[in-house]
């Protein structure tokens, strides 16, 4: 069975320092071997239902250990004050479009993709055998979490070479995002999951805006001669215990070489 670390970090919020949570797969501590990593947002709702925001996680820590993937994955807890959260996910300034209409909300996301991509990156680096290089590396998210791995992708695009963006809040800022991909130089050896569930609302405006938008996203990505994979999730809804049973979806389209590698193992 793996195990989840934690440790604080500080960051340059209010809310600071912040928990990082760490799985370690069981053949950690039995091997001398460097793991691939996926960093993702939310982490408290990552592995265990007691400190998730609404009691149900993803589930991932029991999906690895039944699986045995050997993946290393890293977890920040988000700011829970308030609009905190949305703000510090919330990588480009908000547009006005009828997506989505709130209070106004400052665009601190671009602070948290750096810390990310340097001070996070480079403390678990530290604490563990881990890869540095970008083929090995991941950024996963939902909601504005989804957002932020778009983002992240495409801002640094030298750091990670995929990334799984989950029922991503991309009304947001649809036009700056647009114009990062496009704009910004980005690898062709990038793999990119998006999707859409369809249970995600009862507007279907919202929905057909919605699966528009992903789709639009999807295409800037493979104009750049990235590989994508956009999926309407069927009866799908905007809760962890839906992206719980698409983890193992985008997993293996990210990362399969981790089943190549466990199936080995199986025929020895």
């Amino acid at each position: 069975m793996g195990r989840v670390e934690e440790f604080t970090l500080d960051i340059p919020f209010d809310q600071s320092p912040r928990t990082v949570y760490v799985y370690l797969p069981d053949s950690y501590d039995h091997t001398k071997k460097k793991y691939p990593v996926l960093y993702m947002f939310d982490g408290h709702n990552l592995f265990f239902d007691e400190v998730a925001t609404y009691g149900k996680c993803w589930g991932i820590k029991d999906y690895l250990d039944k699986e045995g993937l050997d993946l290393v994955v890293i977890g920040q807890d988000c700011n829970h004050t308030g609009n905190r959260r949305l703000e510090e996910y919330l990588p480009l300034p908000e547009e006005k479009n009828s997506f989505h209409k709130s209070e106004h909300l400052k665009s601190e996301g671009d602070i948290t993709a750096k810390w990310f991509a340097e001070d996070l990156k480079k403390e678990c680096e530290k604490r563990y055998r881990i890869y540095k290089t970008r083929e090995h590396l991941g950024i996963a998210g939902s909601s504005m979490g989804g957002l932020m791995s778009a983002y992240c992708i495409a801002k640094y695009n030298r750091i990670y070479s995929k990334a799984a963006c989950v029922s991503s809040a991309l009304f947001f800022c649809p036009e700056a995002l647009s114009k990062l991909i496009t704009e910004n130089n980005i690898d062709p050896n990038t793999k990119i999951y998006l999707d859409l569930g369809s249970r995600e609302s009862n507007s279907k405006k919202f929905m057909m805006q919605g699966i528009s938008l992903m789709l639009e996203t999807a295409y800037l990505f493979e104009q750049k001669g990235c590989s994508t994979y956009p999926h309407l999730v069927v009866d799908g809804t905007h809760s962890e215990a839906s992206w719980e049973t698409i983890f193992p979806l985008f997993l293996q389209y990210l990362y399969p070489e981790l089943y190549e590698e466990k199936n080995g193992k199986a025929k020895i």
